[in-house]
């Protein structure tokens, strides 16, 4: 027969206050041990990354731009009228002489100056050659009088003379032989002044001449700049090169106006290439400077010739002149990847560059462990960087592995594992 113990109730209920309070301290406990656990290093495949070795040598800091070859010496073709297109006798991509025909336009309205003009200037050189004809006769009339007014002048005299000589030994009157005398000398001041006359209608008519004669030879300019302009209807193409395409082509019916583009012509044998570098990246670049650009159908070498001053959409343009040879497929307007030389750095510490490490900043990569199965997150200072590499300043020493690659998804952990 069970007997019942009076003290068991109070002794299971004590035991279940103990556990109770065990509990309840040994959970906050083991919560802060948890929190504090590091999360287990993820796991990579080592073949999706980019990993290097850390260096020490000598550098080329290098700028690397995308860009374009142009042509160093290009014409624009303007129409220098207006008028209609007619034909077009030349494509894009044909090479030109700098008397090939590229179209022909047509213009009724200069025709027809053309002729007014042709007709004003014949007209004023017969009106030039009528009045050099009048002036001639003209002179030549006064002339005839200034001889008759000399003969006569030279006979008064003569008789006055004569008389004077008469009057003296008593066989001519005294006053007869005065009137000889002053008839003479009335004569003798109207052939001065004859001659005097003839010299200044000399003058008239040297400016009466010159005066025609500008005016032939405004209408002869006007008459030659619209028969130029009627010739320049056959648009030519300037000089020896290859006709380029235009933005905006022109069509044959198409109606133009003075100082439209009709073509333009390059010289594909002289090309240099204008290369659009970051404007973070161009402080460092000069001119004179060495450069490789690369058609991707061979490399052509350069220099630095001129640096832009303004900035546009965060680039700056760069040209570049080319020595050539040109490889087959060089031509204007084909894309080109640039690469400029800034200077040799010798003895320094380097490493290959990583997806987001700038010159003079400070990142953090992954060196990866000497068993190369862990890496490890590790503070890098950079300093001068170039194309592909960056020199290291703090954090890794020469023989270090990094990863190189974009490991963005992994900043919450310091450490991953290598599969």
């Amino acid at each position: 027969m069970d007997v019942p113990r009076k003290d068991a109730r109070k002794k299971k209920l004590i035991k279940r206050i103990v556990i109770g309070l065990v509990l309840a301290a040994a959970i906050p406990a083991i919560t802060l041990a948890l929190s504090r656990l590091k999360p287990a290093a993820p796991g990579v495949e080592m073949s999706t990354l980019w990993p290097d070795t850390v260096k020490r040598g000598p550098m080329l800091r290098e700028v690397r731009g995308l860009g374009t070859l142009v042509p160093e010496d290009t014409l624009l073709i303007p129409a220098t009228t207006d008028g209609r297109v007619e034909r077009i006798l030349v494509y894009p991509g044909t090479p030109v002489k700098a008397d090939s025909v590229v179209m022909v336009l047509t213009s009724p309205e200069l025709e027809t100056a053309t002729l007014d003009a042709e007709f004003a200037l014949k007209a004023a050189e017969a009106e030039y050659a009528n009045l050099k004809v009048t002036l001639e006769k003209t002179k030549i009339d006064m002339q005839a009088t200034a001889a008759q007014v000399g003969a006569d002048y030279n006979t008064a005299k003569l008789k006055a003379d004569r008389d004077a000589a008469l009057s003296k030994e008593g066989l001519f009157s005294e006053v007869d032989a005065k009137i000889s005398a002053v008839n003479a000398e009335q004569l003798g001041g109207r052939y001065q002044l004859e001659q005097k006359r003839i010299s200044i209608n000399g003058e008239a008519e040297e400016a009466q001449l010159a005066a025609q004669k500008v005016k032939v030879e405004q209408l002869r300019a006007q008459y030659n700049l619209k028969k130029s302009q009627l010739d320049q209807l056959k648009v030519k193409a300037g000089f020896d090169g290859m006709l380029q395409q235009l933005p905006t082509p022109v069509e044959v019916g198409q109606k133009v106006v003075a100082g439209t583009p009709l073509g333009k012509v390059a010289q594909p044998t002289k090309l240099k290439a204008e290369l659009k570098i970051a404007e973070t990246q161009v402080k460092d670049i000069a001119i004179g400077q060495p450069a490789t650009v690369d058609t991707r159908n061979g490399l052509i070498e350069g220099r630095v010739s001129r640096i832009d001053p303004s900035i546009l959409n965060g680039t700056v343009t760069v040209d570049v002149a080319l020595k050539g040879p040109f490889p087959a497929a060089a031509r204007p307007d084909l894309s080109v990847d640039g690469t400029i030389q800034l200077e040799k750095l010798d003895n320094v510490v380097y490493v290959g560059r990583p997806v987001f490490g700038q010159q003079d900043a400070t990142v953090q990569l992954f060196k990866v462990e000497p068993e190369g199965k862990y890496a490890n997150k590790v503070k890098v200072a950079f300093g001068r960087s170039s194309v592909n590499t960056i020199e290291v300043k703090e954090g890794l020493q020469v023989g270090d592995k990094v990863i190189l690659s974009d490991m963005s998804a992994y900043d919450s952990y310091d450490r991953i594992r290598l599969n």
